[in-house]
């Protein structure tokens, strides 16, 4: 199976797509606003209102909505994590009072929370639920930092291997690996991927994990106000973390920087697949040379069609996510109840890919089209559940009902991707009224004298569609070589399908969009 990333880098977002068999998988998009909230940042937040009937508290982390933390949450060793918080300052020497700290004391299983947080105590926090709708971040302060390998689990003295190396050779040899090589006050969890791993693989990934955490130690104890201590790598990387396996054939980055980071990430974490890293250098946007747009479109809308004329409706509600089966216009074979069976397989197949694709969490209803036989309906189930099962968010599927429903619950951590697919007329801009459109070009001809003759540019690049690309190159003596004739100037046009059927925009040699000052 092909696996592909596409990485597109914009001046406002990096959108991530996972290609499987060129095949859109998911989608992850990340705003580059500084703004941004991600689960795995670290902060030192402040105590803001302690909600005795909760049994929780509301922390300040910098953001316009404070964050929640349970009691629960704070973990067993929080007391480590506190006292750590409240007397580390600049005169002491960090790692010997680190080392210090007394782990033993640990978190009563049912206490309550005014008992340990008070309104203005600064208290180190991890984000494990982004901000979603009106509420805000989901914190937890037991602090985990996840590598490839391994996660580094600061006050903590205990080593876990992972439950999928089945070896009991392998789990014994790694856990006298990292004893040997674990600081004190430190412990970890050792991840599938270290199975076979080498100590001097295992031992370099430690100490950049520790470094990252110890590096946080100068800001808790000099400034004692809300900061973001670290963050977890790059939405990019933490993807190629969890992901990156054998079976990835490519990844391409239309930047230089990103690719460079990537390409640094991966010599990192296996050098031996550091080839698979290209720099995109192709005239059109990378979305659209690698038909992610297009697979875009036909797969956020409120309408997804799957195969022979069936189709899935999708409905969001703040409190769960609706699917309907339709067999639409396909056509009927002589047994109903097996061509049922075969719709509700390919839908099955197209519900476990959007719910990847959108990142739906929550509680999802998938309404399937009826079926008396109760062996396709449990031969149905089974098979939701393998596909389910590449699915790295916690989920939970239940069998059909005698109705036809099917529940799914899947772990929620991050708002559920939205991407609206609809257009607004590109020349009525929604009022039903529309202009001649063969006077496109004279509505460009006039942009372009002014930014010649006003602005004394001379060396353009025009975004337009398909469409009105192929209007303007159209014959020997185009309008584009005609504009170019005539005010002295060089002109290059790029298409995209993102853009409406007569949406253009002037942008200069350098691909900046220009404006009409």
């Amino acid at each position: 199976m092909d696996k592909d990333l596409i990485i597109d880098v914009t001046e406002h977002e990096i959108s991530i797509a996972l290609l499987e068999n060129h095949k859109l998988i998911e989608l992850n998009q990340e705003a580059n606003d500084g703004k941004h909230y991600s689960v795995g940042d670290v902060y030192l937040g402040k105590v803001k209102k302690i909600m005795p009937a909760l049994n929780a508290a509301f922390i300040d982390i910098g953001d316009d909505k404070d964050a929640f933390v349970h009691y629960y949450d704070l973990g067993f060793n929080f007391k480590a994590f506190d006292y750590f918080a409240k007397q580390i300052n600049p005169n002491c020497d960090y790692k010997e009072f680190f080392e210090g700290v007394k782990i033993d004391s640990i978190l009563e299983k049912e206490g309550k929370i005014e008992t340990y947080l008070q309104v203005g105590q600064p208290v180190i926090v991890q984000i494990v639920k982004e901000p979603i709708s009106t509420k805000g971040s989901r914190l937890t302060a037991e602090i985990s930092i996840a590598g490839r390998n391994i996660v580094l689990l600061p006050f903590t003295d205990k080593i876990s291997i992972s439950q999928k190396i089945a070896s009991k050779e392998e789990k014994h040899r790694l856990e006298r690996l990292v004893y040997s090589i674990l600081p004190k006050n430190y412990g970890v969890i050792v991840r599938t991927a270290a199975q076979g791993k080498k100590a001097a693989v295992l031992d370099s990934e430690l100490k950049m994990l520790i470094k990252k955490w110890e590096d946080s130690w100068d800001a808790i104890a000099r400034e004692k106000k809300t900061k973001l201590l670290f963050t977890e790598n790059s939405r990019t990387t933490t993807i190629l973390r969890d992901l990156l396996n054998d079976s990835f054939t490519n990844i391409y980055v239309n930047d230089q920087q990103v690719c460079d980071e990537v390409d640094s990430y991966i010599s990192m974490i296996a050098p031996d697949q550091e080839k698979i890293v290209h720099l995109y250098k192709g005239n059109e946007p990378i979305f659209d040379h690698f038909d992610v747009t297009r697979q875009i479109k036909g797969s956020f809308g409120k309408i997804v069609s799957i195969k022979q004329g069936a189709y899935l409706i999708i409905e969001h509600t703040e409190a769960m996510h609706v699917i309907d089966v339709n067999s639409g216009i396909r056509a009927k074979i002589s047994n109903q109840e097996d061509n049922t069976f075969e719709v509700n397989k390919h839908a099955a197949e197209e519900i476990a890919r959007q719910m990847r694709l959108r990142d739906m969490g929550g509680i999802v209803i998938v309404d399937f089209i009826d079926m008396d036989d109760v062996e396709h309906r449990n031969e149905l189930y089974k098979y939701m559940q393998e596909l389910m099962a590449s699915d790295r968010a916690k989920h939970t599927v239940l069998p059909l009902t005698k109705f036809g429903l099917m529940q799914i619950t899947r772990q929620r951590v991050r708002p559920v991707t939205e991407i609206n697919t609809e257009e607004t007329c590109p020349t009525c801009h929604g009022t039903g009224k529309v202009g001649p459109s063969l006077i496109i070009d004279e509505q460009l001809e006039r942009q372009l004298a002014y930014y010649t003759k006003e602005r004394g540019i001379k060396s353009f690049v025009l975004r337009v569609s398909p469409m009105l690309d192929a209007y303007l190159n159209r014959g020997l003596f185009s309008i584009r070589i005609k504009w170019q004739r005539k005010y002295g100037c060089k002109i290059s046009t790029e298409s995209s399908t993102k853009f409406t059927v007569l949406q253009a925009l002037w942008c200069d040699k350098s691909g900046k969009q220009l404006s009409e000052e």
